[in-house]
């Protein structure tokens, strides 16, 4: 969906789940968060924010290694800036669907733990408090925010479908609708998940069979 089909809303901050910084309160709802790691196809990607921007190279599989190799996820952004003339054509279009996997992703690989963090926000609005981006978050103003919290929204989904599989063992993501969808020159296809695997302790699985890859 294009950006200009989301509009600015004002958010009551004190009625809100907000969020600014990974070490304050709902800190690991950013991509920034540390701690919440996901995997692909036998490798580690340490923050969602690594995992968005890699997928802006689905051509370019050098770049993505290099954007997930980053310990830290402001130098995974920092990197993919520098190659922003090599981005996906479609990508303002398709950004929003590949946000909503990579949120979808965390949650998959962090039941519990990033399961546990969005039920504590209750029914509130969730809010990225930002003085820079009122697309993905919203601007502070005193007591209201003010964008489309974009970001925010989609937490909310991310929250509602924890909600509704939380009792289930396995759980199955599937792929946006996004042409050339691919990591490291393999194509993204559904996600399968057993939620009850510690895959952060090194727990053995396999990584090919969960994302059914060849």
């Amino acid at each position: 969906m294009a950006d200009h089909q989301y509009l600015k809303k004002i958010y009551i901050i004190k009625d809100c789940a907000v969020f600014r910084k990974t070490h304050e309160a709902n800190g690991g709802l950013s991509n920034m968060a540390a701690g919440y790691p996901v995997y692909f196809g036998g490798t580690q990607i340490r923050t969602s924010e690594a995992l968005y921007q890699a997928c802006r190279f689905p051509d370019h599989s050098d770049i993505q290694k290099e954007i997930i190799d980053q310990r830290s996820p402001m130098t995974a952004k920092d990197i993919s800036r520098k190659y922003n003339y090599l981005t996906r054509k479609d990508w303002n279009d398709k950004r929003v669907a590949i946000m909503n996997w990579c949120i979808h992703l965390k949650l998959l690989y962090n039941w519990n733990k990033f399961g546990r963090l969005l039920m504590s926000t209750g029914d509130r609005e969730i809010v990225e408090l930002s003085s820079k981006d009122d697309f993905w978050g919203a601007y502070e103003r005193g007591d209201i925010a003010e964008g489309c919290n974009v970001l925010g929204m989609l937490l909310k989904c991310a929250r509602a479908d924890y909600a509704a599989n939380r009792g289930r063992k396995n759980v199955t993501l599937g792929c946006p609708n996004v042409e050339n969808f691919r990591l490291f020159g393999m194509p993204i296809q559904e996600v399968k998940v057993d939620t009850t695997k510690n895959y952060h302790a090194g727990e053995n699985f396999n990584l090919f069979d969960d994302f059914g890859l060849e």
